[in-house]
């Protein structure tokens, strides 16, 4: 293995023999320069791992220096070291890049540690993580053969999405196989527990905060005295609100973050009509046939949002100035964050964001997203590089400019399906792939969550013999007829409407405007 090799900046180079020593006996090469631009020179001819910068030299100091070097090479990592403590300096090298910064004197320990942190942090950071892992591996295990309610179930995902953000940065293709292993295994393990229980949270009381009750209960609280933002991103699962939740730290700092249930079906129609009413689907066709449409229904299922909202808000006595706006593409959002002001005096103002269910959709239907989005990670990133360049990201600067809240979450989350599972229906039935209602359905037992009777979850009948089915783990349906180009073209696409942690437990975030 070559030897780390170090180029020393610094006039008054023969001073730090010592240190110079102390590194070459710990394996390290160094190479010494006496000035800006003999470093310079040096750097044009030969290859470096790591710079040593002295700021303070006669001729180019080391912040023109460091200008410099970086235009040659911007990845080399330097580190400035000074006898100044003046805070103008550091503000300069911190905003040219500088891996780290040291003030003189410095012994060589503080150096050693500098060059570990600069050129051996992933080595390290890696290994302590796998370690970490490891041993957390055996109680997430324990936990899932124990885990018995809906509150210890959203803790179990919170800590498989923490592990599998912390392991997909270290790059440990074997860890995050065993990872893979234990979310497959909890999924399968989620769905026995739903099966069991979802039809009682509607009659005990003791059932989690759903999409129907998602506004009395948590976003209602939010609104006493306070302007505020919600934005709706269609979608979303928790993953992917940590991966923009750094980007949006900028702007706004969190005050709370939780997580509740999406109703079944976890589909738009469903879910996002529930947390607009306050009501399940049943209750809405029972209340609102005009607004409410099911499956087999022409027409668009979600185009009365704004009036079902209307309707809670009476029913629950507020008296709010409040907007609605949906946002389907690119010019809208523009268009939106443009005019925002004009949203200034609402006490309430919501924003309901398709980006995300669209690019779900689109991996399905375009190859080149689904090269982008071909595991999580990837799609993950594919929702963050959308998100930072965003009219949405505009618009809630210009919100944090207005001083507003901002309450953030979803209607449901989504799940990329690798498994088929055959399903026989009549010409009525619904063509989503992880839920189906229908007729004389036929189906694999085991791979499905069955409600023979709707109305035991509150779900509205299409007609008398119609029933539900929700796919489990990570399977999607599929028909017995072209059976093969129909798996292969939906393997491995994201998909939403069944049982699983990433489509039911979804986030909820209020922040406040910094």
């Amino acid at each position: 293995m070559n030897k780390i090799t170090i180029l020393w900046v610094d006039d008054e180079i023969d001073l730090l023999k010592p240190h110079i020593l102390f590194l070459e006996g710990k394996n390290y090469k160094v190479v010494t320069s006496q000035s800006g631009q003999d470093a310079l020179e040096e750097l044009k001819n030969s290859f470096f791992d790591i710079i040593f910068l002295d700021e303070n030299m006669p001729g180019i100091s080391g912040l023109e220096t460091l200008t410099e070097i970086k235009k040659l090479d911007a990845s080399i990592p330097v580190v400035m070291i000074t006898k100044s403590e003046e805070e103008y300096i550091m503000d300069e090298a911190i905003g040219s890049k500088i891996a780290d910064y040291l003030i003189k004197p410095v012994n060589p320990n503080q150096i050693l540690l500098s060059l570990k942190k600069s050129l051996d942090n992933s080595r390290l950071v890696s290994e302590k993580t796998t370690a970490n892992y490891q041993q957390e591996f055996r109680k997430i295990a324990m936990d899932l053969s124990m885990v018995n309610s809906h509150e210890e179930w959203v803790e179990l995902y919170k800590k498989l999405i923490y592990w599998e953000l912390q392991l997909e940065e270290i790059e440990d293709s074997g860890m995050f196989e065993i990872l893979e292993s234990q979310k497959t295994e909890a999924n399968s393990q989620f769905g026995k527990f739903v099966d069991k229980n979802y039809r009682d949270w509607f009659k005990n009381g003791d059932g989690p905060i759903m999409s129907h009750t998602l506004f009395r209960n948590k976003i209602q609280p939010e609104l006493e005295g306070h302007k505020t933002l919600l934005v709706i991103i269609d979608n979303l699962r928790y993953d992917q609100w940590l991966a923009f939740e750094e980007t949006l730290s900028v702007h706004y700092k969190k005050k709370q973050e939780s997580a509740y249930y999406s109703i079944l079906p976890t589909a738009t129609q469903y879910a996002r009509n529930a947390i607009f009413s306050g009501l399940m689907p049943l209750d809405m066709e029972k209340k609102y046939p005009d607004w409410w449409k099911n499956d087999t229904d022409e027409g668009g299922k979600n185009l009365f949002e704004a009036q079902f909202l209307d309707a809670q808000l009476k029913r629950l006595g507020l008296s709010l100035k409040w907007e609605y706006h949906k946002i389907n593409n690119l010019k809208q959002g523009k268009q939106l964050a443009q005019n925002f002001r004009s949203q200034k005096d609402n006490d309430l103002t919501v924003l309901v964001y398709n980006f995300v269910d669209m690019l779900s959709h689109s991996k399905t239907e375009m190859e080149v997203v689904k090269e982008l989005a071909s595991n999580d990670k990837a799609y993950r990133s594919l929702t963050l590089s959308w998100f930072k360049n965003s009219p949405l990201l505009e618009i809630i600067q210009q919100a944090q400019n207005l001083g507003m809240k901002l309450v953030l979450t979803t209607d449901h989350g989504t799940i990329n399906v690798k498994q088929p599972s055959k399903v026989i229906g009549d010409r009525d039935t619904s063509l989503n792939l992880r839920y189906k209602t229908g007729r004389s359905l036929t189906f694999e037992d085991k791979d499905v969550l069955a409600s023979k009777n709707p109305q035991d979850i509150h779900l509205p009948n299409i007609n008398l013999s119609s029933s539900y089915i929700f796919a489990k783990n990570d399977l999607f349906f599929a028909y017995p007829n072209n059976y093969n180009h129909y798996v292969s073209y939906y393997r491995n696409t994201y998909q939403h409407g069944g049982v699983s942690l990433e489509e039911m437990i979804v986030p909820f975030v209020v922040l406040e405007a910094k």
